[in-house]
């Protein structure tokens, strides 16, 4: 059975038993601070387990998008070693919110493993909760009970906490579940050895498939366990294990799942990937390690497409960072085990597109998008790489003994992203070892002072007000009475101790759609706190301060800044007008990538194939400006199908969550589905003015802008610099006519020291003549000369014209900066094996700097002056 028709078989089944089938959610989470990415299924309804929202239905079943490489759950290093882990994973989950329980739900699953998939019931094993007492969770006996309808007792297991009872995290929903595992191994091996022993023993073979979590309980920060109003159903079945059962296959990557993108590595590398079904012998270790470069780099290129088509760039910080991290370890792997050194990896996005297309459309619309991303990437890490080959080659010169420091080993790895296997790959092949303490030493180090630096201790949600669901009012007031509803204090390492008050109703905006949180004040009649943020999680509005009220069940009055809400407005609603410029000018390929909105400027990431012009910007800001005069009125549609929204030609943002029904906002041709503040009327916003445009990425371009009060500060600071510009050029009549005559008179000087340069040089040639020593038949000299780098060059090639055996390396320290320059004739380069690139390289050690050029020409530039005299007395040692 395919694996399309395996998932569709899913759904199709559960719609027949009366769910509502949804769509994956996004990889990428943009608007919960809890979660960098979706890492599970349930995590896109957590709002519902918390009783925080309402869901469209109390029956739902999906397949989710997941990702897991940080955090609790973290699989990243297994990934490539064995078949059957993955960064990223499909989840096949229904949902029960409220709704049926244990009963229909392992009834459910037995029914279509058993007699819609016809999977051997002799292969599955079930698991249920053997129990907690210390924390007065009993033996799940109904589950048992349930189970023996359908499964004899010798392939019902007991299991303990750590495998049968499942948390959300270390606070909040959780409760018992009860697994299904299956036994894939040859029936001689079920015979000799049975499975019931190896589930949950890591055997490749007998593996988890389903798991049914039964949400009763809510876990408080103290540990404690309270039960939930409702009790709920949270499933999963690993879409990719199910595959690999259903193909009488051992290994995920022997599906169809995995096959096409292997198929297209084996194309480009012109390597061979052997199935899990072929036993290698310890002889054939190096064919393990091309199939553990293979699995890794095709499991790693699905997680990666999919995060950047849902709207997450690679970066240096937060879940960019964790994208660049899985697909340079990706490329390491190429580059070490398939020796590929140049990018290949964005080949596969066509594959995926049209292997995955069908259901998640956002990875062929975005393929473009995905290819040009990776590829870029990809040729700046194996720059890197390069890199860090030289640094590692000038460590290794460096090290007395054939032991390399532990420490100098991981500056590479922190400081140039250099891994520590291909580090220690590479030293072996030079004879030498690192130290492996030092450098663990290191890591535990720095991991310590990130977690220090990010560690947060919530407390438990103090309700003052029960039941009460929270309004958000900040569409039409900044001003209201207010009760507070509940309270929690949070120690954060960073910032210190916070408090997140929620309140009945507010008219704070939180943070989200790429604009800011509002800040403000809530006061009552005998104190004030200051609101420093506002932001969202599980579908509560959170108002951060730093101290609470002392009287918390006072009415108070919640009111918004509206000097920075105003300010961010403008810059929200001009941001919508450039995106519709952008689309208008640049063309409808262009599609919004990011954005940020506060009340100082807004910037906006958009897809685009190259820079735009200084003509396309004054074309943009003319085209927002001129919809900023025509006093264009906001036109908003609250609580508008989203179907109607789309059909009227509303803007709908990839990696978005919308729900059925959704807010447009239109100004003129402008519309967009947004859930953000903007003004009543463009000319509101005064004025448009863009101050940069730049790229952040292959494909992606950023523009940063300003409007209202920053365009007059703008204007006013130009005002300034002219003036002080006029007066520096003693008031000249014509400031444009003056300032072209000192450029003028600065290119005749810049030839004049050029010409004069050049002539020094010519006269340098016959004293230097005179200096050259004969070694070894080698005509040598190095010496620092008074001359620019530009001279030193000159003045190489005239004493190149010399002869056909000089070896000469010259210094300058011109504006105190050392340069290197290394001229070898052709001849010697040839015939003694001499290369001018290496040279400078080495004795560039010694200025402290680097460089590199041709075998015959080279220069290096460098820091430390100082180490010009022991540069040059070291020179002679490549010839003797």
């Amino acid at each position: 059975m395919k694996s399309q028709d395996i998932r569709k078989q899913f759904l199709q089944f559960f719609e027949s038993k009366g769910h509502l089938i949804v769509p994956s959610a996004p990889i990428v989470l943009k608007d919960d601070p809890t979660l960098m990415f979706n890492n599970s299924g349930m995590a896109q309804f957590k709002e519902y387990f918390l009783g925080n929202a309402e869901p469209k239905s109390k029956r739902i079943a999906d397949t989710q998008k997941c990702l897991r490489v940080s955090g609790k759950h973290n699989d990243l290093e297994d990934v490539g070693f064995d078949t059957y882990h993955h960064t990223m994973f499909e989840m096949l989950g229904n949902w029960s919110f409220g709704d049926y329980f244990k009963k229909e739900a392992i009834a459910w699953a037995w029914e279509f493993l058993t007699e819609v998939l016809k999977l051997e019931k002799d292969r599955l094993y079930v698991s249920v909760f053997e129990g907690n007492p210390t924390e007065n969770v009993p033996f799940d006996q109904e589950a048992w009970d349930l189970w023996k309808q359908f499964v004899s007792e010798d392939r019902i297991i007991k299991g303990n906490k750590k495998d049968n009872f499942w948390e959300m995290g270390d606070q909040g929903p959780c409760g018992p579940c009860s697994e299904i595992h299956i036994d894939l191994r040859s029936d001689e091996e079920r015979a000799k050895v049975s499975g019931y022993s190896l589930v949950n023993a890591d055997h490749p073979q007998v593996v988890e498939i389903w798991n049914n979590v039964f949400m009763e309980f809510n876990r408080k920060a103290d540990g404690s366990l309270e039960k939930l109003p409702a009790q709920h159903v949270d499933t999963g079945m690993g879409f990719e294990r199910l595959c690999m059962a259903l193909q009488g296959k051992t290994s995920n990557y022997d599906t169809d799942v995995f096959t096409p993108l292997i198929e297209k590595v084996e194309q480009i590398t012109g390597l061979k990937y052997t199935t899990n079904d072929v036993i290698l012998s310890d002889n054939e270790e190096s064919q393990n390690k091309i199939n553990i470069a293979i699995r890794v780099i095709v499991d790693h290129v699905r997680a990666v497409a999919f995060a950047i088509a849902d709207g997450q760039l690679p970066s240096n910080t937060g879940a960019g960072y964790v994208i660049r991290r899985i697909l340079r370890r990706a490329i390491r792997y190429g580059f070490t085990f398939l020796n590929t050194k140049e990018p290949f990896i964005y080949e596969l996005v066509a594959v995926l597109a049209n292997q995955m297309g069908e259901f998640f459309p956002e990875i062929k619309s975005q393929q473009q998008l995905v290819t040009n991303v990776i590829r870029e990437e990809e040729a700046s890490f194996l720059r890197t790489l390069e890199q860090g080959l030289q640094l590692l080659e000038n460590v290794v010169s460096e090290t007395k003994g054939n032991e390399v420091s532990g420490a100098k080993v991981f500056e590479l790895y922190d400081t140039f992203g250099f891994p520590k296997d291909l580090t220690a790959l590479i030293l072996k092949e030079k004879g030498f070892t690192f130290n492996e303490a030092d450098f663990e030493t290191e890591l535990q180090k720095q991991k310590a002072r990130s977690r220090a630096a990010s560690e947060v201790t919530t407390d438990d949600w103090k309700i003052l007000i029960d039941g009460n669901v929270e309004t958000f009012v900040g569409y039409d007031q900044t001003e209201n009475e207010v009760k507070i509803t509940r309270i929690r204090k949070v120690d954060s390492k960073k910032d210190g101790i916070l408090y997140q008050i929620v309140l009945d109703n507010t008219p704070f905006y939180p943070e989200g759609g790429g604009q800011v949180g509002d800040k403000g004040t809530l006061f009552s009649a005998n104190e004030s706190i200051e609101i420093f943020d506002t932001k969202k999680e599980n579908n509560l509005i959170l108002h951060f301060a730093k101290q609470l009220p002392e009287a918390v069940e006072a009415n108070f009055v919640a009111k918004v800044n509206t000097d920075l809400r105003t300010s961010t407005s403008k810059n929200h609603t001009a941001t919508h007008l450039m995106h519709l410029a952008l689309r208008t000018i640049l063309g409808t390929h262009v599609e919004q990538k990011g954005s940020l909105v506060n009340p100082n400027y807004l910037r906006f990431d958009f897809s685009h194939f190259s820079k735009v012009s200084d003509d396309e910007i004054k074309q943009v800001e003319a085209f927002v400006n001129a919809r900023i005069e025509e006093q264009l009125q906001l036109v908003e549609h609250r609580n508008i199908p989203i179907q109607l929204a789309m059909a009227q030609g509303a803007m709908a943002l990839f990696g978005e969550k919308y729900g059925d029904t959704v807010r447009m906002i239109e100004f003129g041709d402008s519309k967009e589905l947004c859930g953000g503040i903007h003004v009543k009327n463009t000319a509101d916003i005064w004025h448009f003015k863009i101050i940069s445009e730049g790229a952040v990425a292959a494909g992606i371009r950023r523009i940063e802008a300003i409007t209202g009060d920053a365009v007059k500060d703008f204007y006013k600071n130009q005002e300034n610099t002219l003036a002080d510009l006029k007066e520096t050029l003693k008031n000249p009549q014509d400031i444009l006519k003056s300032v072209v005559s000192l450029q003028d008179d600065n290119a005749k000087l810049k030839k004049q020291i050029e010409q004069l340069l050049r002539e020094k040089a010519k006269n340098l040639k016959g004293e230097l003549a005179s200096e050259l020593q004969e070694i070894n038949g080698i005509k040598f000299l190095a010496k620092q000369v008074d001359l620019n780098p530009e001279g030193a060059k000159d003045l190489a090639y005239e004493l190149g014209n010399l002869g056909d055996n000089l070896f000469l390396v010259l210094a300058t320290a011109d504006e105190n900066k050392p340069m290197l320059t290394c001229y070898i004739s052709k001849e010697l380069v040839a015939s003694h094996n001499l290369n001018a690139g290496q040279v400078v390289r080495e004795l560039g050690k010694y200025i402290q700097g680097g460089g590199g050029g041709q075998s015959f020409f080279a220069t290096a530039g460098g820091k430390n002056v100082e180490g010009i005299k022991e540069a040059l007395e070291k020179a002679v040692e490549f010839i003797k």
